[in-house]
C-alpha cells in the first residue's frame, strides 16, 4: 500500500545479519540497511558496527524492549506513512528468528515484504572448526534442532534422541542451559562416548570461545565454562573424520564440463563407484 501524500509504499525487509560478525553481513543486506528509514535490530545478537550501514536520519529501535505487537505497530506506520523497515535477526531468517510471524502480520497490513538470507552460525561455527559437515562415506546429512522442553515446546518425533539415531552430523542449538540433558539424549541416540563435539560460544564475536570434546564430556566442558546461551554445538564422526575423497574431483568422474581419464574410471568403477 502507498503512502497516500508520498505514493511511496511501505517496506519490511527481514535481514539476516550472520552469526555476529558485522563483516559477515551480504552486501544485500547492507543496501537494505542503508535504504531503512526505520531500523530494529537485535543489540544482544547483532554487533553494533552493523548499524554503520544505516542513514544517520534513521530510526534505530532495539527489539528486545519490543513485543511482536509493537513491532508490527512500526510495520503498521510503515505502510501509512510509506517507510522501508530492515528488520535486522542474528543468523539466518529462516532458523529460530520468529520471522514468519511477523511475515504472517505483514500479509494482513498488505505491506510488501523482502528476506534477505544471512549466514547461519552452525556454518559459521564449521567455517571457524576449519571442518566440512558432509565428508564422503560418513556423514551426508546435517540435522539442524534444539533440545526440547524449553519455551517452545518440540512436535511430537523431533527429540533429540530420535534424530541422533541417524548417526550424522548435528548442529543443536538453544540447548547449552540443560547440556545434561543434552548429553543424555545424545547418548540414548546412539552416538558413542568418544563421538567429537565443537562447542562455539558466541562465534565471530571478539569474545569467541570454541572448544573441542566429546559427548561424554559434552556437560562437563559447558559447566566448567559456565555456558548457558549464545552456544552451539556442532556433533557427529564427520567433525574429526580424514581420508576420504569426494568423487566429484577424482579424475575418474566425468560432467558437462570435464571428460573422464579412462583408467580412473575403470578403477571406480572397480571400487563399485558408478561416475
Amino acid at each position: 500500500m502507498a503512502d497516500a501524500v508520498s505514493g511511496v509504499p511501505g517496506k519490511v525487509t527481514f535481514v539476516g545479519a550472520g552469526p555476529g560478525a558485522a563483516d559477515l553481513l551480504t552486501f544485500r543486506a547492507a543496501r537494505a540497511i542503508a535504504a531503512a528509514d526505520v531500523v530494529i535490530w537485535a543489540a544482544s545478537l547483532v554487533q553494533s558496527e552493523v548499524l554503520d550501514h544505516a542513514r544517520e536520519s534513521a530510526e534505530i529501535l532495539d527489539s528486545a524492549a519490543l513485543s511482536l505487537e509493537d513491532v508490527v505497530a512500526v510495520y503498521e506506520r510503515a505502510r501509512d506513512e510509506g517507510l522501508k523497515v530492515a528488520r535486522i535477526h542474528s543468523g539466518d531468517p529462516a532458523l529460530w528468528g520468529g520471522t514468519q510471524e511477523q511475515v504472517d502480520r505483514c500479509a494482513e497490513l498488505g505491506i510488501e515484504v523482502e528476506i534477505v538470507p544471512g549466514v547461519s552460525s552452525f556454518s559459521a561455527v564449521a567455517a571457524i572448526a576449519q571442518r566440512e559437515l558432509t565428508i564422503p562415506e560418513v556423514a551426508q546429512s546435517v540435522i539442524l534442532t534444539r533440545l526440547g522442553g524449553g519455551k517452545t515446546p518440540m512436535p511430537p518425533g523431533e527429540e533429540v534422541r530420535e534424530f541422533a539415531r541417524h548417526g550424522t552430523t548435528m548442529a543443536l542449538f538453544l540447548s547449552a542451559a540443560r547440556s545434561g540433558q543434552l548429553a543424555q539424549e545424545l547418548l540414548e541416540g546412539g552416538y558413542p562416548t568418544s563421538t567429537p563435539v565443537v562447542v562455539a560460544y558466541q562465534a565471530t564475536w571478539p569474545q569467541e570461545l570454541i572448544l573441542r570434546c566429546t559427548v561424554g564430556t559434552l556437560e562437563e566442558t559447558v559447566k566448567v565454562h559456565r555456558l548457558w546461551k549464545h552456544t552451539l554445538f556442532l556433533v557427529g564422526p564427520a567433525l574429526s573424520a580424514s581420508g576420504t575423497r569426494s568423487h566429484l574431483y577424482h579424475p575418474g568422474h566425468f560432467h558437462g564440463f570435464r571428460r573422464a581419464d579412462p583408467a580412473a574410471r575403470r578403477a571406480l568403477r572397480a571400487e563399485g563407484a558408478t561416475p
